[in-house]
């Protein structure tokens, strides 16, 4: 195996870890008071673990793709079998996961320490619940290409 496979690993059960613990204490914090003292405090602190969490994974991605020669064959729409086919969903997942997750980004860091708008509420929880949601199923597709490899 690569060192880039090994720290996109670690990146990867950083990055699912973080945001499951993030949702179950979202979920598990009813209390406005409750929220408003653990999250300015936290928020900052996980938000830029998950960047780099984020970035970690998207750079060791982008090696072990352009290191085992599989760019071409990404973008070749011709190409089709179980891996490749199942690494293009996964790839456009982290696409709509990584956008989702900037938007979340933006508005946490905005509106840190503030009172959000309803607008902010509904896109900060909706992408907290996209995020979540889609983690495990890029995490499904990875199990999936590696039984194939």
């Amino acid at each position: 195996m690569s060192w880039e496979l090994h720290i996109h690993l670690i990146a990867a059960v950083s990055w699912i870890g973080g945001s499951v613990f993030m949702f179950i204490l979202g979920v598990s914090l009813r209390d406005k008071s409750d929220q408003k003292a653990v999250y300015p405090r936290i928020g900052p602190i996980f938000g830029y673990f998950e960047i780099g969490s984020l970035a970690t994974l998207l750079i060791t991605g982008t090696l072990m793709i352009i290191n085992n020669g599989l760019i071409n064959i990404l973008l070749d729409s011709s190409i089709h079998n179980k891996a490749i086919d199942a690494l293009r969903h996964k790839l456009i997942l982290v696409a709509i996961m990584t956008i989702i997750t900037t938007t979340h980004t933006i508005i946490a860091f905005k509106t840190n320490n503030k009172e959000r708008t309803k607008l902010e509420m509904i896109i900060s929880r909706a992408s907290s619940m996209g995020i979540f949601i889609l983690n495990f199923m890029v995490l499904h597709y990875a199990i999936v290409i590696r039984d194939i490899i």
